[in-house]
């Protein structure tokens, strides 16, 4: 399932000319973290209605994604890196091809299950000075995936990721996100995510 190569936390801090309050900047942290239900400790979110919270605690990122982020926008090369995209953690291995909707995965001492793609908002365009940015996200559909805690407790860089449990292996990332963000599912598709949403009770 992969490994987690680097891990950022960051508190949330002005961004872009009118200093909209943001937790995007973050910055590596080389030992063990401590994780709650809300998500990595030292890590911050400036509106809990869009970003952070208990379905959005953990936000991770294939590592291989930022090759193909330098090669379509080299001007931003120097802020691409792991990190750049404002993840929690990043991870080699796989992605949103291979990750699927309600996975149940350990890292180290934590339990963690996926909860959905990320949906980017105007401050990815704020970080970069790029409105073209979270366009190519939505477009291209390397989004990463959040994580709800399961079971909270540690973690740390090059840690393994174990798959527990795939209830939806019909439900990766890449097709919810093609699905349902990008808006290009079937009607069929769109009922039979809808009905997931319910049986499940979260957004």
């Amino acid at each position: 399932m992969g490994v987690v190569t680097s891990i950022q936390i960051g508190r949330a801090a002005p961004l872009g000319p009118e200093g909209v309050l943001s937790g995007f900047v973050k910055r590596a942290v080389t030992g063990p973290v401590q994780v709650t239900a809300t998500g990595i400790v030292g890590d911050e979110q400036a509106d809990l209605s869009v970003h952070g919270g208990p379905e959005k605690a953990v936000y991770a990122y294939a590592a291989s994604r930022y090759g193909l982020w330098r090669a379509a926008f080299p001007q931003h090369e120097a802020l691409l890196v792991p990190g750049g995209l404002g993840e929690n953690l990043t991870i080699a291995g796989c992605d949103e091809t291979s990750v699927c909707l309600d996975d149940i995965v350990r890292i180290g001492s934590c339990v963690l299950q996926v909860s959905q793609p990320r949906q980017p908002c105007f401050k990815f365009a704020l970080r970069f000075d790029d409105p073209g940015m979270p366009r190519a996200m939505v477009r291209n559909g390397y989004c990463g995936w959040y994580y709800r805690v399961l079971q909270p407790g540690q973690l740390a860089p090059d840690d393994a990721l174990s798959l527990e449990e795939r209830p939806l292996p019909q439900w990766p990332i890449d097709r919810v996100n093609r699905s349902i963000v990008q808006h290009r599912g079937s009607p069929e598709e769109k009922r039979e995510f809808a009905s997931l949403r319910r049986a499940t009770h979260r957004d």
